[in-house]
């Protein structure tokens, strides 16, 4: 069964792909979308397109492991995606400190400017989700 991820952030959200068996999370794509509504209609086409069954939203905890602002926004998305199809499992997933540990990877690989700012959430999207694979193993 495949596994989505989504890092979901103001400009760009970055969508992982897991493989079938649920072991390894690949980068898939990055969204420019801001409006919620249409994002959540694209997220919902990936899906249904990659015979997808469950998303994994990326919360974005405080340090200290408290809920901010942002957190209800990436709850939003999910029900936004649930009202669009209901067959999909939304779970969440802390993602306290992807983006910096995209960031680092991205900068190790030497990738710069304009390509690594289109696949940073990609990356983010990626450990978001290998960190729910981990888990749920």
């Amino acid at each position: 069964m495949k596994i989505m991820s989504v890092d979901y952030g103001d400009r760009r959200t970055g969508i992982a792909l897991s493989d079938i068996r649920g072991i390894l999370a690949s980068p898939l794509t990055v969204i420019k979308e801001s409006y919620q509504p249409k994002l959540a209609k694209e997220i919902v086409n990936l899906a249904v397109d990659n015979d997808v069954k469950t998303v994994v939203i990326g919360l974005p905890r405080n340090m200290d492991g408290s809920y901010g602002y942002r957190c209800d926004e990436c709850k939003s998305l999910g029900e936004a995606i649930s009202n669009i199809n209901t067959e999909l499992n939304i779970c969440f997933e802390d993602e306290r400190l992807t983006t910096v540990m995209a960031h680092n990877v991205l900068s190790e690989n030497n990738v710069r400017g304009k390509k690594r700012k289109d696949t940073v959430d990609a990356v983010s999207a990626v450990m978001i989700l290998q960190s729910y694979l981990d888990k749920n193993k």
